[in-house]
């Protein structure tokens, strides 16, 4: 007897069966010896949170570089981890991007990541930005760009030295102020977790009590929403990304130029800890069926071609050491450097339960 794979097309896995030798004929030469795995695709399978036009060029200058086709899954970085839960050992899903740390810390936790070897993602890819790595020496995700959670304000009704710290949006000076999406949404999540770090869990809890009584209105919209409303003046400050107040900045419509017009911008804590900095990032898939691809796809990520189309084609700073880019807003934004805080962003991701409680116990929405 020995054994027999078949590979399906239908089927995530090879289909296993025994025969005995004299059964197998010059016909059934479409069943091959079991070895270590099958031979891969030249396709990559991504399910990515990016929902970003302007990653199309990235995708396509890979496909192009390497002759290996992309399929991509689009959807919300909750969406994608539900569906590989849902999908388990029967995903197609090769890699894995998504928009922000606490989530790619959910995705490790959960075991839907595969770790691998790359020493030039490990040469390229702070640690800071990184997953820790585990006892195999493997790393189940990297970080490839990042983004600044700064503070907009209105320039006719309040001061930039009044909000130059993430502290000051709990103090009273500015009650019926403060715009801000959602307490529970990744981005502020992130931002708290990485606020519980420095200020300890019983402050931080008096910070967000302090937030959710300065509030102008109920946390409702996205971050660019949360700019205009300080541009009309519905609010005094609010919290964004960095990247949704530059690509304002490089828009050409007259009611954005006219919106950047009536707002400033302030890095938090540049004369404390730094301003908190969140990472989108990648992982190769726990099952993926193109291991070599996926991996080679991360790397290209790290590139500085890639890391550059990251600044240039979504105003996020680049992960990689040493690149250099020439986005004006961005340089506009902060005179070319300000001081990151150096929290690990996987202990902001591990924070996200315990901040999630003290959302609840304060009752921000």
């Amino acid at each position: 007897m020995i054994r027999i794979c078949v590979k399906v097309k239908s089927q995530p896995q090879p289909i296993e069966f025994t025969m005995n030798l004299t059964q197998i004929t010059t016909t059934g030469m479409l069943a091959v010896l079991c070895s270590t795995g099958f031979a891969q695709t030249n396709e990559l399978n991504i399910y990515s949170a990016r929902h970003y036009p302007t990653d199309e060029a990235l995708y396509g200058n890979f496909t192009k570089a390497t002759g290996i086709k992309i399929n991509r899954v689009d959807a919300d970085d909750a969406g994608i981890i539900a569906r590989l839960k849902a999908e388990g050992a029967a995903s197609p899903a090769d890699v894995i991007l998504l928009v922000d740390a606490s989530r790619l810390w959910r995705g490790e936790a959960e075991g839907l990541f595969k770790p691998i070897s790359s020493k030039l993602l490990n040469d390229a890819i702070p640690e800071q930005f990184r997953a820790n790595t585990d006892s195999a020496g493997q790393t189940p995700w990297y970080g490839f760009s990042t983004r600044a959670r700064v503070i907009v304000y209105n320039k006719t009704s309040v001061k930039s030295q009044d909000v130059d710290t993430y502290e000051e949006l709990a103090d009273p000076k500015n009650k019926g102020k403060l715009c801000i999406r959602s307490g529970s949404h990744p981005y502020n999540l992130s931002l708290f977790g990485a606020v519980m770090e420095h200020l300890g869990e019983k402050q931080t809890e008096q910070w967000l009590k302090g937030m959710v009584s300065n509030m102008a209105r109920s946390p409702k919209g996205g971050d660019t929403d949360q700019i205009k409303g300080v541009a009309s003046g519905e609010c005094g400050v609010a919290v964004t990304n960095s990247y949704y107040l530059a690509r304002l900045m490089r828009s050409t419509n007259p009611e954005d130029k006219a919106v950047v017009e009536k707002v400033g911008v302030v890095f938090p804590n540049q004369s404390s800890w730094g301003t908190h900095v969140n990472i989108a990032g990648g992982a190769v898939a726990k099952h993926a069926p193109n291991t070599a691809n996926a991996i080679k796809f991360l790397e290209y990520l790290a590139s500085p071609s890639a890391q550059n189309h990251f600044a240039d084609g979504n105003n996020e700073w680049p992960a990689a050491r040493g690149v250099h880019i020439n986005n004006p807003a961005l340089q506009a934004m902060t005179g070319g450097n300000f001081k990151s805080e150096t929290v690990h962003v996987s202990v902001v991701g591990m924070n996200q339960v315990k901040v999630q409680q003290l959302l609840d116990r304060v009752g921000f929405k």
